[in-house]
């Protein structure tokens, strides 16, 4: 399941505290990881699954945790490793969720580079050796003057290094997928129309509720299906449905049974109290003949 948890839930009767999630830390470079904290979620009564899993952009599945109880719990996931810089969504996502998903927000950095410039080279050319020469002379000896080349010895130093900032781009936040029902209550035999948004186009849609098939789908080129929902057995309460189009799309109906009781209990009442009318009158009609006679 990409799950993804941009889910419209009908809001139970009872009063529920509002679903809220807190993410630490909030930020970080891709590969690191983080803890999703969540509270105000509660289970569907019908599935006995406390697994939670951890959804990155309503997509991608990056870890896992489990629900504690009292609408609580946490659980640990990873930044996926070609995470764009920038923010992205981290969704608490239930098996079993009778209520909205709760979501926080995770600033992806960029993982800094290091560049090492190499030792700088040094090139030393030694000075040719000094030669010393002596001419004899028939009459007194000569020494000629010694002549010394020295040549200057020339050190280069070459910066071979180059480096260049790395180019960051990011990509934009799509926004999550969504299941809508044009209903949020139906009874048995009405019909019922399933929307989905977020899907990878062309992708073929099945829907399901406990483990039944409800419908199928295809995305057109936009990610977005349209169907009909049919129960094969449908029982009263609240039922889940699920949309799986390669991320998991997820809503709720609730079923109820219309009673006639009520409508022949009232007219029961209204025929017994004519009844009685009736016989009050009669008896009053039998007093005034015996007091005549």
């Amino acid at each position: 399941m990409a799950y993804g948890v941009t889910s419209l839930v009908s809001t139970p009767a009872h009063a529920q505290p509002s679903a809220a999630a807190v993410v630490s830390p909030d930020t970080g470079p891709a590969g690191s990881t983080f803890t999703l904290s969540w509270t105000g979620v509660y289970l569907d009564p019908d599935c006995n699954d406390y697994t939670v899993r951890i959804v990155w952009d309503g997509k991608q599945v990056v870890g896992s945790g489990r629900h504690a109880g009292r609408g609580a719990g946490s659980g640990t996931g990873t930044v996926p490793a070609g995470a764009s810089a920038g923010g992205h969504r981290v969704t608490a996502v239930p098996v079993c969720a009778a209520t909205a998903y709760p979501t926080d927000s995770f600033t992806v950095i960029p993982t800094p580079t290091t560049t090492t410039r190499p030792p700088a080279t040094t090139t030393t050319t030694p000075p040719p050796p000094v030669t010393t020469t002596t001419v004899p002379t028939t009459t007194a000896p000569t020494t000629r003057p010694t002549t010394t080349t020295t040549e200057t010895t020339t050190t280069t130093t070459t910066d071979s290094s180059s480096s260049s900032a790395p180019v960051t781009t990011t990509k934009p936040f799509d926004g999550d997928g969504a299941l809508t029902l044009d209903k949020d209550n139906i009874q048995p035999g009405d019909p019922l129309t399933a929307t989905g948004t977020g899907c990878e186009p062309g992708s073929e849609v099945k829907l399901s509720s406990l483990g039944e098939d409800v419908g199928k789908a295809r995305a057109d080129g936009s990610g977005t299906f349209s169907t009909r929902v049919e129960f094969a057995t449908i029982q009263p309460g609240r039922h889940v449905i699920r949309a799986d189009c390669g991320i998991v799309l997820v809503g709720s109906v609730d079923v109820a049974l219309t009673s006639s009781t009520s409508g022949t209990t009232s007219t029961l009442v209204v025929l017994v109290f004519f009844i009685l009318v009736g016989a009050l009158l009669l008896r009053r009609q039998f007093s005034a003949l015996r007091r005549r006679t």
